[in-house]
């Protein structure tokens, strides 16, 4: 052990949102539980490339006790994740949050090239990847859908989309505990004004609603929640939930 910069993360200021991870060329960072964690000493170099990529401030430079920086080390890790198929959690580097300008109010058109035009009105669209104060989710209508659902059902843009701020994520594959704890605190922070959850039919995905619905009771708001499940062939399913929220 010697005494030397590291980075250092203040968890009750991270709020996930993964912009700090692809700054660090040594792969020392990654989101897990919905916060980002510095996975070894040996892998940080020390020189803070990722700080200033973080919105909330939640890293800086101390110094600590820590093992050495082990460049040798880094290059074994950094081929093992360009071989590992299996780090998902990785946020990608495209993660700026964008907000496309579109008017969110339905609007109708007998123009077919209208019609076909994207209803999505901001860029990331992964839970994973949005902080939960962020500008977008304040006084919004609230998509959140399965992965698996603008895939199976063809008007998703017209009949879900429009006029909605999305979030999606899958609740057998990814954190469905920090997606929980995100979304209650995007509750929490944000006049969200509406809630509606789009699943698949399978068993694994009725999960979703049922942390959306967990988030909401540890937020302590009120929040009109809707539900619509849609079938592995395609189809809206008709027993459609309705529920309000109780504090």
């Amino acid at each position: 052990m010697v005494l030397r910069k590291m980075v250092s993360i203040d968890e009750e200021k991270c709020t996930g949102c993964g912009l700090c991870i692809p700054s660090c060329a040594e792969g020392a960072l990654r989101i897990v539980d919905g916060k980002a964690k510095l996975i070894s000493d040996k892998y940080c170099d020390g020189l803070g490339a990722c700080i200033g990529e973080c919105p909330q401030g939640a890293l800086v430079i101390q110094f600590r006790e820590a093992d050495e920086f082990d460049e040798s080390a880094v290059k074994r890790h950094l081929k093992e994740q360009q071989s590992d198929l299996s780090t998902t959690n990785q946020p990608c580097p495209s993660a700026a949050l964008t907000d496309f300008g579109r008017n969110l109010a339905t609007h109708e058109t007998d123009n077919a090239s209208q019609l076909k035009q994207s209803k999505l009105s901001q860029w990331p669209v992964q839970l994973a990847l949005l902080p939960p104060d962020a500008q977008l989710f304040e006084n919004a209508d609230l998509l959140i859908a399965a992965d698996c659902v603008p895939f199976a059902y063809a008007n998703f843009h017209d009949d879900f989309l429009s006029g909605k701020v999305v979030v999606v994520g899958c609740p057998k594959l990814d954190d469905a505990e920090g997606y929980k704890r995100k979304l209650a605190d995007t509750f929490k922070r944000s006049h969200v004004k509406s809630l509606t959850v789009v699943n698949m039919e399978v068993p694994c995905c009725f999960g979703l609603y049922r942390l959306v619905k967990d988030a909401l009771d540890l937020s302590g708001k009120t929040i009109p929640l809707k539900q619509q499940i849609i079938s592995v062939r395609g189809e809206k399913i008709p027993n459609q939930i309705l529920q309000q929220a109780s504090r």
